[in-house]
């Protein structure tokens, strides 16, 4: 969970300084993956009777997979824009 919850913070902060728009999208739909990956690491956690959850993680986490697949979402339509 540690690699996956980090990558998503570190793809988003390389897509800052991409090499051209698709290089952009590219990094963030890594970082969207990675969010993906994280949550379902959570769901694990919580469903597991042995390991700690804490429900702030998962607050969090839908919050920030609302500003990723928001930047996700308007870079591929300002792209078909183009």
């Amino acid at each position: 969970m540690l690699r996956s919850g980090t990558s998503i913070g570190a793809n988003a902060f390389e897509a800052q300084n991409p090499h051209s728009k698709n290089d952009f999208i590219s990094k963030i739909k890594i970082a969207a993956k990675e969010l993906e990956e994280t949550k379902y690491w959570l769901y694990l956690c919580k469903h597991s009777k042995t390991y700690p959850f804490d429900e702030k993680l998962e607050h969090q986490i839908t919050e920030i997979g609302k500003i990723i697949y928001k930047i996700l979402s308007t870079s591929l339509n300002k792209k078909q824009d183009i």
